[in-house]
């Protein structure tokens, strides 16, 4: 595991991770319904829920290591072109000025928020997709500590996510009550966009 990798690696984290899709949805709108206290909760149930997928993905991946680096390289070149798609999803939501954001809709305060952000992320196949995707990209299948790269990279993503989250959950109803928010959200998913598209054309035409 290369400095230089785990520096790209937290960098696409952090684009991917500030691009206010239906998890900062989640958080903020509790935040607006309640207090600051019930956005951290649900950021911290999001959170938990990641550390699952995590697991998840470091077993799986691990048994197609062991099984063939072939068939891991093949399903990291899939990876990389759902990256792709994801990135070109990114620049033409951005182009036709379209967002995510929507927080019109508060509804009531929930009763146990952590345990729901908790269901939330775990029962979402997009996120279990996008772990099983985003990971295989910064493991060399020939490595003898693959499977301890895919958890540490898997801990890292999940803890940068809930920074985010948490940041979001302390400031994002004011962020997103200013008159520039939806300026403000094109900017960073057309850039999380970029990023993706470059992440998966190096992956996909890499010659090693």
């Amino acid at each position: 595991m290369e400095f230089s990798s785990i520096y790209v690696f937290v960098l696409a984290c952090l684009a991917i991770n500030l691009i206010p899709g239906p998890d900062v949805i989640y958080i903020v709108t509790n935040t607006m319904r309640g207090k600051v206290t019930s956005g951290v909760k649900a950021a911290s149930g999001l959170g938990a829920g990641y550390v699952c997928h995590t697991i998840a993905a470091c077993l799986g991946l691990s048994a197609v290591i062991l099984s063939s680096a072939l068939l891991f390289n093949i399903v990291k070149i899939l990876g990389a072109l759902y990256l792709g798609y994801l990135g070109v999803k990114c620049l033409i939501s951005v182009y036709k000025g379209t967002s995510q954001l929507d927080l019109t809709h508060k509804g009531t305060q929930a009763n146990n928020i952590f345990m729901q952000g908790v269901i939330v992320s775990v029962l979402n196949p997009k996120v279990a997709l996008f772990f099983l995707s985003f990971l295989p990209q910064f493991i060399d299948p020939h490595s003898e500590n693959a499977a301890l790269h895919l958890l540490i990279y898997g801990l890292i993503f999940s803890s940068l996510a809930t920074i985010c989250n948490l940041v979001y959950a302390i400031a994002g109803s004011w962020m997103f009550s200013s008159d520039k928010a939806k300026q403000y959200t094109q900017v960073l998913e057309g850039l999380s966009g970029l990023l993706l598209i470059g992440l998966a054309s190096k992956i996909v035409l890499d010659d090693k």
